[in-house]
This record gives C-alpha cells, sequence and structure tokens, in this order.
C-alpha cells in the first residue's frame, strides 16, 4: 500500500480504515490491526495512528478501551446523533441558540405527528393512549410529569418505525432539558401540558395529521413563551 505523505495523516488514515469498515472488510465486533500493524500499514508515525482512531471513535465506528486493541462498533442512529451532543450544548450557549433549536424541535415534531396520524397502527395508538395515561396519573409531580412528558412525545416518535427518528427526538429533548425543567415547574403548567397531549392523542387516534401537527406547533409555541416569560423574571 502506498505511504501517505502529506498533512493531517490521522485524516487519510481515518479515512482509509473508514472505507474498510464501510465495505466491511473489518466487520463489526472485531479488532483493527495493532497500532503498529497499522503504522507499517499506512506508513505514518503513531501520532496519526492514534489521532485517526480517536477521530473514528467521534464518530461512533471505533470503540476504544485502555490497553486493548480498537474494536470495530456497530454503527447506530443513537451513536450518530450523540457525536453530536458536544456541538449542540456549544450552540445551545450562542446568542439565539435556544430559540433556534426551539423552532427546530417545532419543525421537526410537527412534521413527526402528522405522519405518526398516517402510519399509526392499534398497538401504537394503544401504547399512545397508555403513555397519556400515564402522563394525566403523574400531574401534580413534577418529576414524574417530567418522564412521562418525554414518553408521550417519544411515543408519537417511535410511531413511524424510522430508528433515525427516535435518535433525533431524544437527542433534541435532550437538550433542551433546561426548557422542560423550567416550564413544567410553573404552577398549572402540568395540566396545560396533558390537557395539550390529550388533544394530539385524538387528533392521531382520529388520522388528522393536519390537526395533529397545528396542536403540536401550539403545544409548543406555549412551551417556548412560557420559556422566556419566567427566564426574563428570573433573578
Amino acid at each position: 500500500m502506498t505511504a501517505l505523505r502529506r498533512t493531517k495523516l490521522y485524516e487519510q488514515v481515518s479515512e482509509r480504515l473508514e472505507a474498510q469498515i464501510r465495505e466491511q472488510a473489518i466487520v463489526p465486533g472485531s479488532e483493527l490491526p495493532s497500532e503498529r500493524d497499522l503504522m507499517r500499514e499506512f506508513g505514518v508515525g503513531r501520532p496519526a495512528v492514534r489521532e485517526a482512531l480517536f477521530h473514528l471513535q467521534k464518530m461512533g465506528l471505533v470503540e476504544l478501551r485502555s490497553g486493548a486493541r480498537a474494536r470495530v462498533a456497530e454503527p447506530t442512529p443513537g451513536a450518530m446523533v450523540n457525536s453530536l451532543a458536544g456541538s449542540a450544548r456549544y450552540l445551545l450557549s450562542a446568542p439565539h441558540g435556544m430559540r433556534h433549536f426551539q423552532e427546530a424541535r417545532a419543525f421537526f415534531e410537527t412534521g413527526l405527528v402528522r405522519d405518526a396520524a398516517r402510519l399509526a397502527t392499534a398497538d401504537d395508538l394503544s401504547n399512545l393512549k397508555s403513555a397519556l395515561g400515564a402522563n394525566g396519573e403523574s400531574i401534580g409531580n413534577t418529576r414524574r410529569f417530567e418522564q412521562t412528558d418525554m414518553d408521550f412525545h417519544f411515543a408519537i416518535a417511535s410511531i413511524p418505525k424510522n430508528p433515525i427518528y427516535a435518535a433525533m427526538h431524544g437527542a433534541i429533548i435532550e437538550w433542551l432539558i433546561d426548557q422542560r425543567r423550567v416550564t413544567l415547574s410553573y404552577p398549572g403548567q402540568n395540566r396545560i401540558a396533558y390537557d395539550a397531549h390529550a388533544a394530539i392523542c385524538a387528533a392521531i387516534c382520529a388520522g388528522d395529521g393536519n390537526h395533529a401537527a397545528e396542536l403540536m406547533r401550539a403545544h409548543l409555541e406555549q412551551v417556548t413563551e412560557l420559556y422566556w416569560k419566567v427566564r426574563e423574571v428570573s433573578p
């Protein structure tokens, strides 16, 4: 194999290894060659090999463990989305970052709920109603309501059976954790949120995607407005 001679050698090593993983020349679960063997194969030094492995780890393609060879990971939507967590937290701290994420969530979830109304099976609707019931039973218990609120929205995200939707939804919910804790602690918000969930659930059960999307957008806009209202009066 031709040795690599350009700058940023680790990127070239990473690209070669990624191609081998993608083409399943190295399958998930198997160990990569030793660092010494990789140095010999690509004609580079140990720093380039190590940087390449760290880069592949960030991509969710490689698992690194102290004292053991790097192992090819099983790529998942969750790993893909989790690799963005650092960037997401940075963007959230930037001016207008929170508002941008709130807008992105509204765009994403209105699309999700429209698809959910179209694709939901009897089992999906049963699971959604169960999630709604648990949400209603937790009114007044802020910590429990917070969890059942997430469970209700996740039940909707699960209906299309697209693992990327579910992973993206879970990540967005996690990145907006501050919003959830601030708003659900506000007096009366548990009941307001539950009533919105109940209306959304009814629209999905009726197969009315457009109405469900309108209700979801109104729900998330109310949450966003409350969040900024509370933030403005907080010391």
